[in-house]
């Protein structure tokens, strides 16, 4: 499939009152730049989108492909959409991080993330992009997310820290890890309210070695808040630690 196949395909699925609604929540994408399409029906696109280039891939025409263009078999299907970089439309974005989030093979998931995560540009398309394979290479995944909190891209970031969110605070938590967020110094908004997202995540799941970052103030006033009422927020967290929190906000 092209890009202009592709792009035809979204605007079948098009729909305009959930553009309008989506807007208001995006505020870094322009209205003009959005479709509209609902989230079900673009990770329906992208199952469909993968399930055609494995496809291909059983067939000794696609195979000859494959190994001359250097593109993952997965991709076989949509290989220009996946280059034609930066994206026209959010809901390109939004469907190019759905197919990644798809793929199997790790090492070829991780190069198109790669590829892909410096057009990421909304926090939507940063937080929705999520891949399964991930939770089998975890020890190579950190050595990833250590990198992207080190980068200078506001949603890069951002990524990175939702990856250790998501995956490094249950069985594979080291205490090493909140100290690496709370050393993220940033006015970006959308990288500060990640930072709160953890740390009230984390107070969840690992509230004794997390506390002391709320109960020292260790960071910022805006972000050191959020966290506090993000947590308060959570059904996860007693009432008795709520109360705690909540003498702990900053005036």
């Amino acid at each position: 499939m092209t890009t202009e196949e592709i792009r035809k395909k979204l605007f079948e699925l098009q729909d305009l009152k959930y553009r309008d609604f989506s807007a208001g929540l995006s505020p870094t994408v322009e209205k003009e730049n959005m479709i509209g399409v609902r989230t079900p029906a673009l990770r329906a696109l992208a199952k469909e989108i993968l399930q055609s280039g494995r496809a291909e891939e059983k067939t000794s025409k696609a195979g000859a492909k494959g190994a001359k263009s250097g593109v993952a078999s997965e991709l076989l299907a949509c290989e220009e959409f996946m280059r034609d970089l930066p994206h026209r439309y959010f809901d390109e974005n939004q469907l190019h991080a759905f197919i990644i989030s798809g793929m199997k093979d790790y090492d070829a998931c991780m190069e198109e993330l790669e590829k892909f995560l410096p057009y990421v540009d909304n926090w939507a398309t940063c937080d929705q992009m999520s891949p399964k394979i991930f939770k089998k290479h975890k020890e190579d995944l950190l050595k990833h997310v250590k990198v992207w909190m080190k980068s200078k891209e506001t949603f890069t970031i951002r990524f990175g820290v939702g990856m250790l969110m998501e995956h490094y605070l249950d069985e594979d938590f080291d205490p090493k890890y909140p100290a690496m967020v709370a050393k993220l110094k940033s006015d970006e908004y959308y990288v500060n309210m990640m930072i709160a997202w953890y740390f009230a995540t984390a107070l969840a799941k690992q509230y004794d070695a997390v506390i002391p970052y709320i109960g020292e103030h260790k960071l910022d006033k805006w972000t050191h808040n959020k966290t506090i009422q993000k947590a308060v927020e959570s059904y996860r967290i007693t009432d008795e630690q709520k109360m705690y929190l909540r003498s702990l906000k900053i005036r």
